[in-house]
């Protein structure tokens, strides 16, 4: 089984990025759909469903993969309404009577499966034989204890 690289363990320009801007971005675009079409908007919204528990596959387990849920999904949610605010178009889908709480349903929606996809990925290295406390890596390879020489 491929081990994904464990998000903790990308380069913090990275995490930043792929945790951050990526979900925002991707938020902005179905803000800017979400006055287009409805069927865009759920379909982008599906797509960044999978992608949220697609990214847990990147944690030890169902913990990590929920924080990062949480943070992503927020971003994504404020993309969503910033994007929309500015293109100023009326919205195919009903946002609600308060759309900032769009923010928060995103991101407790995202947290769950974010969650999803680290407890599937903990129960496929589990299934694999690979490690999965955080006492070791996720390596393939046997761990080596190195001698000291002096």
């Amino acid at each position: 089984m491929h081990t994904p690289v464990l998000f903790r363990d990308r380069p913090r320009p990275f995490q930043v990025v792929l945790g951050g801007v990526v979900p925002l971005l991707f938020g902005a675009v179905v803000g800017i759909v979400l006055g287009i079409s409805s069927g865009g908007y759920w379909g982008l919204s599906a797509l960044a469903a999978i992608g949220g528990v697609l990214a847990g596959f990147e944690h030890r387990d169902g913990w990590g993969g929920a924080d990062r849920g949480l943070v992503g999904g927020a971003l994504f949610g404020l993309g969503v309404l910033v994007a929309h605010a500015i293109a100023g178009t009326h919205a195919k889908v009903s946002l609600g009577g308060f759309p900032p709480l769009l923010v928060v349903i995103d991101a407790i929606v995202a947290m769950f499966l974010g969650a999803l996809g680290g407890r599937i990925a903990r129960a496929l290295r589990e299934r694999a034989g690979q490690p999965v406390d955080d006492q070791q890596p996720l390596a393939a390879e046997p761990l080596v204890e190195e001698s000291l020489v002096e």
